[in-house]
């Protein structure tokens, strides 16, 4: 374990913190995790719309269109919301003016979501392609606005106004040629050429899709963000930035069917399955090491277990992967990267055999971890039973570990007594 934690301080901690850092994935983070609370409001209108109690479900149906425009208008939306934060992201870290590269990447968006008949198009556009389906599409375009607006910016060739002009409007005027650009050639591929923009970016990335949506789909970004973290780097930070479009897309199909009426939804690992399933109290399923904590002999994980029992129900552990510490720690790393990888496979099988719902719903990340795979799964008490299978199976794994370590503090503790 020593051998591995020094190949991942070594060789792969550099690359993943330049990864991490890299200015568009910076941006698509950025620009998906500000859709969020949207996400996370408008998705629980699908459990006020088919609530899990089947008396209070007919008593709402009457109602149930109007509830759901609520959830439409915010997670079948989330790439039309993701697309200006990502440009504004962009921009910003380019020094260009964030509010127009947010502005030309919204329009940009729109403009490939132009349906095939335009002469018929009035006021309307397709909302099929607005939500997660076309969340690459949305990074693609937000990247390809924010570009242009770069290379013309810098080569100067923009309008430029006379000082005194307020600097709303000079921004304004800066941005024509940009615009106009960006405009013609979006027209020329989508209209002329009659070039389904959408359909093409949506087609190159579903490989990929499918595959994050498998056994091994699931286990990769484990294995990565539990070494990374147990090398002291946030590896959801790193991971999430890559994978997170993947999830996304992936949670907004479930709900489409969840809202759809669908009893068995098409995909097991959107972010919620990793959220509740295999984070419990954080990333490396750490709660369970705290529950350990509480009863050590060693007087500072006893202590340091009491500190971080309510931030680990809450799913913060950053006080026990740097106060135990997991991080460079060969004996506890162990624990931390295969608990996870246990429980993934188990809950991945769980519900590929539709013993337990599958997630749709975005919940608030710092619920308890049976609260929140019970909402997620739209009201399935079979995954708040799940999770706590997983919490028992984790702290097995985590209890001839812990034993290893507390030995190892009795000893130092005594010696400095």
């Amino acid at each position: 374990m020593e051998a591995i934690l020094k190949w991942v301080e070594e060789k792969l901690m550099p690359p993943m913190a330049k990864l991490a850092e890299q200015r568009h994935l910076r941006a698509v983070r950025d620009g998906i995790v500000a859709t969020l609370p949207l996400i996370i409001v408008g998705s629980f209108f699908l459990i006020v719309a088919s609530p899990p109690i089947p008396a209070l479900s007919a008593k709402v149906q009457p109602y149930a269109a109007q509830i759901l425009l609520l959830y439409r208008l915010s997670v079948g939306l989330m790439a039309l919301y993701a697309v200006h934060g990502i440009g504004y992201s962009l921009a910003k870290s380019y020094n260009l003016d964030p509010v127009t590269g947010g502005l030309l990447a919204l329009a940009s968006f729109i403009m490939i979501n132009l349906p095939q008949n335009i002469e018929n198009i009035g006021f309307v556009l397709p909302i099929s392609g607005l939500g997660g389906a076309g969340l690459f599409s949305a990074i693609i375009m937000a990247f390809f606005a924010v570009e242009v607006m770069r290379f013309l910016t810098e080569r100067k060739i923009t309008i430029k106004m006379p000082e005194g002009v307020p600097e709303s409007v000079a921004r304004s005027f800066e941005a024509l040629i940009p615009a106009a650009v960006i405009m013609v050639i979006i027209y020329i591929v989508r209209i002329a050429l009659n070039i389904n923009i959408q359909e093409v970016i949506m087609n190159l990335f579903k490989p990929l899709v499918t595959a994050g949506d498998s056994l091994v789909g699931v286990l990769v970004p484990v294995l990565l963000i539990t070494l990374l973290w147990s090398a002291g780097i946030h590896g959801v930070s790193v991971v999430g930035s890559i994978a997170r479009p993947i999830w996304m897309t992936l949670l907004d199909a479930n709900t489409q069917a969840a809202a759809a009426g669908s009893k068995i939804l098409p995909h097991i690992a959107p972010e919620p399955f990793f959220q509740w399933f295999i984070w419990i109290g954080g990333s490396g399923a750490t709660l369970c090491l705290v529950l350990l904590m509480l009863t050590s002999r060693s007087k500072y994980l006893r202590n340091l277990g009491r500190a971080s029992i309510l931030p680990g129900i809450c799913n913060i552990n950053e006080p026990v992967v740097f106060g135990t510490p997991i991080v460079l720690n060969p004996i506890l790393a162990i624990p931390f990267i295969l608990g996870p990888v246990v429980t993934a496979i188990l809950t991945y099988l769980a519900m590929a055999a539709n013993l337990v719902g599958r997630p749709y719903i975005l919940a608030p990340w710092t619920l308890p971890a049976p609260i929140g795979a019970y909402l997620a799964t739209g009201g399935d008490w079979r995954a708040a039973v799940l999770v706590l299978i997983n919490i028992a199976i984790t702290t097995l794994i985590y209890f001839p570990f812990f034993k290893l370590y507390e030995r190892k503090l009795l000893e130092e503790e005594s010696s400095d007594n």
